[in-house]
């Protein structure tokens, strides 16, 4: 089947990875995301996956040019919690703005 679509398959493993630099930045991205939420949460590290999830789904990546997100839905992301860019969200609260900003 890959043989008629004309993929090429590049299989990799822990000690001998063959994949291309895109797939490795990525691994090195989400790893430091997880390494940072492990460090900032301590204990309560996997109830937070959801928002580096969340992250990185709406972070710009060079690759496409724009969020996964936006790739996916063909629209940006509409929450209060990119406030930055949505000024009608500034009604939920300063201090949850503020949180958000320093996480």
């Amino acid at each position: 089947m890959q043989e008629a679509f004309g993929t090429l398959l590049r299989f990799s493993t822990t000690f001998h990875p063959a994949t291309n630099g895109q797939t490795e930045r990525t691994i090195q991205t989400l790893e430091a995301m997880l390494r940072a939420c492990v460090l900032d949460y301590k204990s309560a590290w996997d109830e937070q996956l959801s928002l580096i999830e969340f992250s990185y789904n709406n972070s710009y990546h060079a690759s496409i040019g724009m969020a996964l997100y936006e790739a996916l839905y063909v629209r940006r992301c509409r929450t209060p919690l990119c406030w930055h860019e949505i000024d009608e969200a500034l009604t939920i609260g300063l201090e949850l703005i503020q949180t958000t900003m320093d996480k």
